[in-house]
């Protein structure tokens, strides 16, 4: 069974997408930019500030399907410069701690020029724990 899943309190998709998809005993993350999900509105700055406010939104997502960042089996993180690599795996690092997945990490360009970074992940979260 395939469960869609838009939580109250995370910023509403801005395109033709859901935020979370449970398949089983996995759920996928939509990629997740700096959006206060309380306006709806991009919350640009530097790069700390935009991976803090994106990983609080993958939280947010997670719990809402009652999972977990420690459930997270694997992100892609993308990046509009490589060079900000390590002040971004700095906050990313406060957000995981030990509970590390797997990670691919590339530089892009993005559409919208102002955006720094954008997360999506997959985690393991079997539906009866949830």
């Amino acid at each position: 069974m395939i469960e869609r899943i838009f939580p109250p309190d995370a910023p509403r998709p801005r395109g033709a997408y859901s935020p979370a998809v449970r398949a089983g005993d996995f759920l996928f993350v939509s990629g997740q930019l700096a959006v206060d999900p309380v306006t709806n509105e991009t919350s640009f700055g530097d790069i700390r500030h935009e991976t803090r406010v994106t990983l609080n939104n993958i939280k947010r997502i997670l719990e809402a399907a009652g999972a977990s960042l420690a459930d997270v089996v694997k992100c892609s993180v993308f990046l509009k410069y490589g060079t900000e690599f390590p002040a971004m795996n700095e906050v990313y690092s406060e957000f995981f701690g030990e509970q590390k997945p797997a990670r691919t990490t590339v530089e892009v360009k993005f559409a919208n020029p102002d955006m720094r970074i954008e997360i999506d992940c997959i985690a393991f979260h079997p539906k009866e724990h949830a």
